[in-house]
């Protein structure tokens, strides 16, 4: 049986092995003491909490994240409101409101009827085409207009979906993202996210499911050099030694973009990247909120710094998007100032006021969450053939949500990169990905 070589254990690498398992020997070598990369979990002893590194929506039209965890088995951690309705607190106008899309294609939310971003106008809708027809150079401002339809959804939502300022993120890949998602009606919009963390919807399930296949998981182990000759990987430095690769071996390079490129100097990779902000505050007992946002259990926040708040049991955690901007800012006002946002919102739909303190918070920041998506790094995301095809390394493919997988960094980029990467190196994938 053929052995493939999966450096880098986040889910772009775990996709790759779980996609593998019953084909070949697996070895995955991950540097860190866990798997997940930027999407894991992790027991915070501070807030005596379980707690995500990042927080993550899915909609139900990520078909291939839906998929893979099918595969190993924990598609039922994932909670969510079951319909395609999106809770909002207009922060600026201490207002809240809710989006309920139609089922289907045709686009009835956008009537009058209290379904749609409140006080927009039909005409609003031409931003939206023009961020689908958008072409590789063209930012999201440029395809915005000034009234609330832009302003109070479609910027935020850009802004989270790329993790980039409209200023200079892409709208080729927001449009992309569209297209995959709200073009095809509210039945591909239902939001889920994993209901106690990532880990143990992504992760520890993923590698259940690789030890049955006997798949080899080597924590702790850096790869420090890929070693060439005549056209292929022949060996790989790790921080425990030297790995000989066999013939008929074949290396998946699954690590982020400024690993991949030490590792490999000649590949075109992003070398701009934007930061997330996850906010984690526990209080006494569970939160339980009246009404949608007690059905959704999360809430899109806007007009402040907070974009997204998620109710977990006794868990408040709010994601801070493209947060370059406020990297100078101290981690106990930011706090502070969230904190402040979430009672704004909270308080009208909880049958009693949050505390006016600031309770036991955890304030993390991804540094590299993201490669910027701007159509200028959107341009230097290599394809998972590029060793091959470029540099002439025949068993080598590169994953990873920063190759070109046409969307900007998510789960079902990475996942997607994972399946491709597994069809570069010559194996059957067992869904069509284009």
């Amino acid at each position: 049986m053929s052995r493939v070589h999966i450096i880098g254990g986040g889910l772009a690498g775990l996709s790759a092995a779980v996609e593998l398992a019953a084909q070949a020997q697996v070895c995955v070598y991950e540097s860190g003491p866990a798997c997940g990369g930027r999407a894991r979990s992790f027991y915070d002893r501070s807030l005596d909490a379980i707690i995500d590194n990042g927080n993550h929506l899915l909609l139900s039209a990520n078909s291939l994240t839906f998929r893979y965890l099918d595969l190993i088995g924990s598609r039922h951690t994932l909670i969510g409101p079951g319909k395609p309705i999106f809770p909002f607190f207009d922060l600026s106008k201490h207002r809240g409101w809710t989006l309920r899309l139609s089922g289907g294609r045709i686009p009835f939310w956008v009537l009058p009827g209290g379904r749609r971003v409140p006080g927009m106008k039909l005409r609003e809708l031409s931003a939206l085409l023009k961020i689908v027809r958008s072409k590789s150079d063209k930012t999201v401002a440029s395809c915005l207009g000034n009234g609330p339809f832009s302003q109070k959804l479609l910027e935020p939502f850009a802004v989270s979906a790329l993790n980039t300022d409209i200023q200079t993120g892409s709208a080729r890949l927001l449009g992309n993202i569209v297209q995959k998602s709200l073009a095809l009606g509210g039945k591909a919009c239902i939001p889920f996210f994993p209901e106690i963390g990532l880990s143990e919807t992504f992760v520890d399930p993923a590698i259940s499911y690789l030890e049955r296949y006997h798949a080899q998981i080597h924590y702790g182990t850096r790869v420090t050099a890929l070693h060439q000759d005549k056209g292929r990987i022949t060996s790989i430095t790790t921080s425990g030694g030297e790995v000989a690769v066999e013939e008929g071996d074949h290396v998946i390079l699954a690590v982020t973009a400024p690993v991949a490129k030490n590792l490999l100097p000649d590949i075109p990779a992003p070398d701009e990247f934007e930061s997330i902000a996850n906010a984690h505050f526990r209080l006494p007992t569970e939160i339980n909120a009246r009404g949608v946002v007690q059905k959704a259990r999360f809430i899109g926040l806007v007009g402040g710094v907070s974009e997204w708040l998620f109710l977990k049991g006794n868990v408040l955690s709010v994601t801070v998007s493209a947060a370059n901007r406020y990297t100078e800012r101290d981690s106990s006002e930011m706090l502070a100032t969230i904190w402040s946002e979430i009672r704004r919102a909270l308080d009208p739909v909880l049958p009693s006021p949050l505390p006016v303190a600031v309770p036991p918070a955890r304030l993390l920041r991804e540094k590299r969450a993201t490669f910027a998506a701007t159509p200028a790094q959107d341009a230097k995301r290599p394809s998972a053939t590029e060793a091959q095809s470029a540099l002439g390394i025949a068993n080598l493919s590169l994953a990873g949500d920063w190759t070109q997988t046409q969307f900007p960094s998510t789960i079902e980029g990475a996942i997607q990169s994972g399946l491709v990467a597994v069809s570069a190196a010559g194996f059957r994938s067992r869904v069509s990905v284009t």
